[in-house]
């Protein structure tokens, strides 16, 4: 169990956007590891609850009583309804890191790498973070700092399907039509 106050553990939930083994930048910003957690609303609702008591404790070291909602890491899937695993019944939480974190399967303790393909946008995954408070010359905000993920289950991968060659390109060329270029 996480020994540090400020870290929470989700377990079974959703990722979404995960870059866990190539840092990944966003417009311009330094590249960063980084994943979106998915939350439901009625299920994960202690989460969610634990996340926003933390929130305010940070807001609480930072002096203030609100922040703007896009400087607070917790925000309502509302506010992406066309986005697959988005939408009404859904809170979300993106976390970041500049050191790669530990990937582990279900065991907690094997390794996954990318070239194993068991990642993805849509998998079920317990992600530990940690919220903090940040207070500098780029502002005052409240952040999550990805600190590990363990792969759970597949789910219903997010986007759309790879592309299926055979159906792109219909039968296969025959040695005869090469010639014939």
């Amino acid at each position: 169990m996480p020994k540090n106050e400020n870290t929470i553990v989700f377990k079974n939930v959703r990722l979404s956007y995960p870059h866990l083994f190539t840092p990944h930048a966003f417009e311009g910003a330094e590249p960063k590891y980084q994943t979106t957690v998915l939350l439901d609303k009625d299920k994960d609702a202690e989460q969610i609850a634990r996340v926003k008591k933390l929130i305010a404790s940070k807001l609480t070291e930072l002096k203030v009583k609100k922040l703007p909602d896009d400087k607070i890491c917790l925000k309502d899937g509302a506010e992406k309804p066309d986005v697959d695993g988005y939408g009404e019944g859904v809170m979300f939480i993106s976390a970041k890191s500049k050191k790669r974190i530990p990937v582990v399967g279900k065991d907690s303790s094997t390794p996954i790498t990318e070239e194993d393909n068991i990642i993805y946008g849509g998998c079920y995954c317990d992600v530990s973070m940690d919220i903090w408070a940040q207070n500098n010359k780029f502002g005052k905000r409240i952040n999550a700092g990805l600190r590990a993920v363990r792969f759970r289950k597949d789910g219903e991968p997010f986007g759309s399907a790879p592309v299926d060659p055979e159906d792109e390109f219909g039968e296969p060329i025959e040695d005869d039509e090469d010639n014939m270029m």
